[in-house]
C-alpha cells in the first residue's frame, strides 16, 4: 500500500483497517489521456451479479467500510474512486467533470468487471450512478440510490465561495474544523464519530493534486439537476434509501426521487443522517439484499 498515504497507519477499527488492506491499483487505459490512470479500488466476495459501488464527493472507497463486507458474502462487491477522487491518480492534464467520471466509470467497468452491475451511488455518487445508467442502461440491471444528489445543480465546492476564489474554498474544505463540522452534519449520532472517523474521512486529501483536481471539477459545474423526464426514463428497477434526518440534503428529494423514477421504492432508514451506509450498516445492508434478492 505504498501508493496510500502514510497516515493510514492510524486506521483503527476492523473494518477500516481491512478495507485499506484490500485497496488495489489498476493502471487504467482511457481515452482521456496518453498515460494510464492509477485508478484504486476494492473487489471482494463472490456470486453472480457484481455490485458496483460510488462514493460521495470529496470522499474515498472507504466511506464503504462497513457496507462492503456485509454484501461480499452473496455479491462480487466493488467499490472504485472515481476519477479526481479517493486514491486515484490525479494527472494535471485531464478535465475534471462529470463526463470525464463518466468515461473513467465505464473503462474501469469495461476493464475489470464486463458484465451488467447493479449500480449503487451514495449522495453525489448518486448523481454518477445515474449518469451512467441513462447512459450505459444495457450495463445497469439495478440502481440503488443513498440520499442522493442529482435534484440540485452544482459541485459542493461552488456553493463555498465565489469562482475567483476556488483556491481559498479548496483551502477552506481542507480545515480541519470545517471538515469537523461537514461529517458532523453528515451523521444524526456524533457519539459514532471517532478517531477512525476522522482518519477514513481525511487520508484521500493528502494525495497529489487533490485541491487542483477539485478546483477543475468545480469549475466543470459538477453535477447539474437531472429533469424529470431524464429520471422518467431510467428503466431499472431503483431502490431509494434516505435517512430520516438528513441534514445535508433534507429529506425532500428522497421522495421526489420515488415519483419521477418509475420502478422505484423508498425505504427511510429510522434515526439516520446522510450517510445510512456508514451510521446504520447492517440495515442499509439488509435492504440492499432484499432488494436484489439475497437473505443477509
Amino acid at each position: 500500500m505504498i501508493f496510500l498515504p502514510s497516515a493510514i497507519e492510524q486506521l483503527s477499527e476492523p473494518t477500516s483497517v481491512a478495507l485499506a488492506q484490500s485497496i488495489q491499483i489498476e493502471e487504467m487505459i482511457t481515452p482521456l489521456s496518453p498515460q494510464p490512470i492509477r485508478t484504486s479500488y476494492v473487489v471482494q466476495g463472490s456470486g453472480n451479479t457484481p455490485i458496483l459501488l460510488i462514493h460521495g464527493f470529496d470522499s474515498s472507497v472507504l466511506e464503504f467500510r462497513r457496507l462492503l463486507p456485509l454484501l461480499a458474502p452473496t455479491h462480487p462487491t466493488w467499490a472504485v474512486d472515481l476519477l479526481g477522487f479517493g486514491f486515484t491518480e490525479r494527472q494535471r492534464d485531464i478535465g475534471y467533470s462529470p463526463a470525464a467520471i463518466k468515461t473513467h466509470l465505464y473503462h474501469f467497468w469495461k476493464t475489470l468487471i464486463g458484465q451488467p452491475v447493479i449500480l449503487l451511488g451514495a449522495s453525489m455518487g448518486g448523481a454518477a450512478a445515474i449518469d451512467f445508467a441513462l447512459t450505459y442502461p444495457e450495463l445497469v440491471q439495478k440502481l440503488i440510490l443513498i440520499d442522493s444528489a442529482g435534484l440540485k445543480g452544482g459541485s459542493a465546492l461552488s456553493k463555498l465561495m465565489f469562482p475567483q476564489l476556488y483556491s481559498l474554498a479548496a483551502e477552506f474544505l481542507r480545515n480541519s474544523q470545517v471538515r469537523d463540522r461537514i461529517c458532523r452534519s453528515a451523521y444524526k449520532n456524533p457519539n459514532l464519530i471517532n478517531d477512525d472517523t476522522l482518519c477514513c474521512r481525511d487520508l484521500h486529501i493528502e494525495m497529489a493534486n487533490w485541491k487542483e483536481s477539485l478546483i477543475t471539477f468545480t469549475q466543470s459545474g459538477g453535477y447539474q439537476a437531472f429533469k424529470l423526464e431524464e429520471l422518467g426514463k431510467i428503466g431499472q428497477p431503483t431502490l431509494i434509501l434516505w435517512g430520516d434526518s438528513d441534514r445535508i440534503l433534507g429529506t425532500k428529494d428522497g421522495d421526489k426521487f420515488r415519483q419521477a423514477i418509475p420502478q422505484s421504492q423508498l425505504i427511510w432508514i429510522p434515526d439516520c443522517g446522510h450517510i445510512p451506509h456508514v451510521e446504520k450498516p447492517e440495515i442499509t445492508a439488509q435492504h440492499i439484499l432484499d432488494f436484489t434478492g439475497k437473505i443477509l
